[in-house]
């Protein structure tokens, strides 16, 4: 059932990267596993998925223990992040998409020096400032991205956004345009993040549209694990 899923959404992402002039290698598909149990993560994992997204620390760090026999699987930490759990992210994740405020980052920094680790992330966007939404205000995001220069063991990839809700995906589609043209904006003016390649966005019900705008990430739980209890 997953495998089947699995290909059936292989497809659509195959045909949205062709829409927007791009293969389906160019984009990566990060099977969003939170609230799911170890069994359909090893069930993705044999159909062919390598990354999954956690979102709560203490869930995640279970089943990244209980699946380190598998050498080649990669999580990723999609969540919000509290400053008092920082020292749980140890070298768990190979990408942090959530770092959303500048005292957040300062606290990562300082964590992972202490590790002697350099943490890639992502900067969480609040696009169109959701106060229900976590993530950096378009009028602070400038001043966040100064201080990053100042963090040397956060290594940062890209952005990552998460749309308001429609009923229809397409209400989406000029939100996910602009989040391309302040990923390809921020890109150029910030040329001291050499591997600035990730725009993380597209969830099951949008994923196509994000695509077709400019997404080279997306994360997908319930198109491929079914609804959650």
């Amino acid at each position: 059932m997953i495998g089947d899923r699995i290909r059936y959404i292989t497809e659509k992402i195959d045909r949205a990267a062709v829409r927007s002039g791009r293969r389906l290698d160019d984009i990566t598909l990060v099977a969003v596993s939170k609230t799911f149990p170890i069994e359909k993560i090893i069930d993705a994992y044999n159909s062919g998925l390598r990354i999954f997204g956690e979102s709560r620390l203490q869930e995640a760090v279970g089943k990244i223990e209980h699946l380190k026999a598998f050498p080649d699987i990669k999580f990723h930490m999609i969540g919000h992040l509290q400053t008092n759990k920082i020292r749980m992210l140890k070298d768990y994740f190979s990408l942090i998409h959530s770092v959303d405020s500048v005292h957040l980052a300062k606290k990562m920094n300082d964590y992972f020096y202490s590790i002697n680790r350099v943490q890639d992330m992502l900067i969480q966007v609040n696009l169109v400032n959701e106060p229900q939404k976590y993530g950096i205000k378009i009028e602070e995001f400038d001043e966040m991205m100064e201080k990053m220069k100042s963090f040397p063991n956060l290594r940062v990839r890209g952005l990552m956004f998460i749309p308001p809700f429609y009923d229809d995906p397409e209400m989406n589609r000029g939100n996910f345009r602009r989040m391309k043209v302040l990923f390809d904006e921020t890109k150029k003016k910030y040329k001291e993040f050499k591997e600035f390649d990730i725009l993380s966005m597209g969830m099951s019900d949008d994923f196509e549209i994000a695509i077709e705008e400019g997404a080279n990430m997306v994360r997908i739980g319930s198109a491929i694990f079914g609804e959650r209890v």
